[in-house]
């Protein structure tokens, strides 16, 4: 029987140590590679004063190394007896928060590591809330350094005091606190003698029996098309991936965002057919009539149907140098489907802000909370194709003017048209299909 996978991600300041943390978790749980071991042993910077810096184990960049920061996410992946692991290591500096952001988004549960000699810093605030946003509904606030302060019970419930009042912001959150030296050891893997006074488990006790959120597949069916497949005039496929629910042959379907409705006649693989697909399998689906169905459209079950909107009431948190500018326009990928976007709003980087999106066509959404792979998104830059930031969709917004009605109403320079109208060329040659009277890039 395959052991269930818990996907978690480390947070909190610099230098709380969360890098150790999980050097000490692969280095108990003997999830180390020899080899590797052997190298940061060897290393010319390992500060540990009483034996190997276990940090050094993800904490693979060169600049990481020599300042002693982690900069990137690190993935590591070890295993128990009883569980599997994905633990993303991420950076604790505020100039990277883009990177915990990314780090976070799709994890089940967030290690929180906090001082013990600093207690609840505003980074682990931030970090924490950030989770929270992101969906983490479990997290485990872990005291580090507590043989600094002599193991003291005190300074222990201090600290957890001093995060009641966060606890109560975030939403429907979870907690757990535990007492470690992530140097030493103590209530890492094994419990410690040197906390008497805590009866709770290990760290790995706690991540071994952990509740992980109900997987996609109980969800609704949520089929995002990638690629219109077309071999000859007896098939034509829709190609993607199942990002939640399961779905059936002979199962009533309905496309969006046109609304059409049809039924499946064959799930398609490589390996054959199949009677019945679920999140997350790649698949393609022939349907029993056809109907006008292109990339970034998306197949859903019509007893339970996303919702669809042209404005957005969204958290965007903005990953680029430059600021937000209500005055350009963007593209917003969402799953497979890009569209134009003008964003109301203000954010400058590593920012959580709140954004209004209003969007060239209708968007068939759900919100965040309730299914992650449907409910996300991210913005492009139309010119540079940089990644701007990252969004959770929470609603539609509602106004008393009229939505944008053509795409000359968005306010594109010259050279940001030249631009689009490129990238438009370029889509609709592999099939993309921005409708709404942009197919023939009205307005630009």
């Amino acid at each position: 029987m395959q052991r269930p996978l818990l996907k978690i991600s480390t947070a909190g300041s610099v230098d709380d140590g969360k890098s150790t943390l999980i050097g000490r978790l692969l280095y108990d749980t003997k999830t180390i590679w020899e080899d590797n071991l052997e190298e940061i042993t060897r290393s010319k910077v390992n500060r540990a004063s009483r034996g190997i810096d276990l940090s050094l184990l993800t904490d693979g960049l060169r600049a990481e190394r020599e300042q002693g920061i982690t900069i990137d996410v690190a993935y590591r992946f070890f295993s128990t007896p009883h569980r599997q692991f994905i633990v993303a290591d991420t950076p604790g500096h505020e100039q990277y928060t883009r990177n915990m952001a990314t780090g976070a988004s799709t994890c089940d549960l967030a290690i929180i590591l906090l001082d013990a000699r600093k207690g609840v810093l505003e980074q682990s605030r931030r970090h924490a809330r950030i989770a929270s946003l992101l969906g983490v509904r479990r997290l485990v606030f872990t005291v580090n350094k507590m043989d600094l302060v002599d193991f003291s019970q005190e300074v222990f419930d201090e600290i957890r005091a001093q995060a009641g009042p966060l606890l109560a912001e975030l939403d429907h959150a979870a907690a757990d606190f535990i007492p470690v030296s992530a140097l030493d050891g103590d209530n890492v893997v094994t419990r410690s003698a040197r906390t008497p006074w805590y009866h709770g488990p290990s760290l790995l006790e706690l991540l071994e029996t952990a509740d992980t959120p109900a997987a996609p597949v109980t969800r609704a069916f949520r089929f995002p098309v990638q690629l219109v497949i077309r071999p000859n005039l007896d098939f034509r496929g829709y190609a993607g991936q199942v990002v939640s629910g399961s779905i059936r042959k002979g199962d009533e379907v309905v496309a969006l965002p046109s609304g059409k409705s049809s039924r499946i006649k064959r799930i398609v693989t490589f390996d054959g057919d199949l009677d019945m697909a679920f999140a997350p399998q790649s698949v393609t689906l022939e349907l029993e009539d056809e109907l006008d169905i292109a990339r970034g459209d998306m197949l859903a079950a019509p007893f339970s149907q996303p919702r669809l909107a042209r404005r957005l009431h969204t958290t965007v948190i903005w990953m680029n140098e430059e600021p937000l500018d209500s005055r350009k326009g963007y593209l917003l990928q969402h799953s497979t489907r890009v569209i134009p976007v003008r964003l109301h709003g203000v954010a400058a980087l590593n920012e959580i802000a709140r954004v209004e999106v209003e969007l060239a066509e209708a968007l068939p959404y759900d919100v965040y909370k309730d299914n992650r792979a449907t409910g996300g998104f991210i913005l492009i830059d139309p010119i540079t194709n940089l990644t701007l930031g990252a969004g959770l969709i929470e609603g539609e917004a509602v106004y008393d003017d009229q939505p944008l009605q053509s795409f000359s109403d968005a306010p594109f320079t010259p050279a940001e048209r030249r631009k689009l109208r490129a990238l438009l060329a370029h889509m609709q040659k592999f099939g993309l299909n921005l409708k709404d009277g942009f197919e023939e890039g009205e307005g630009i």
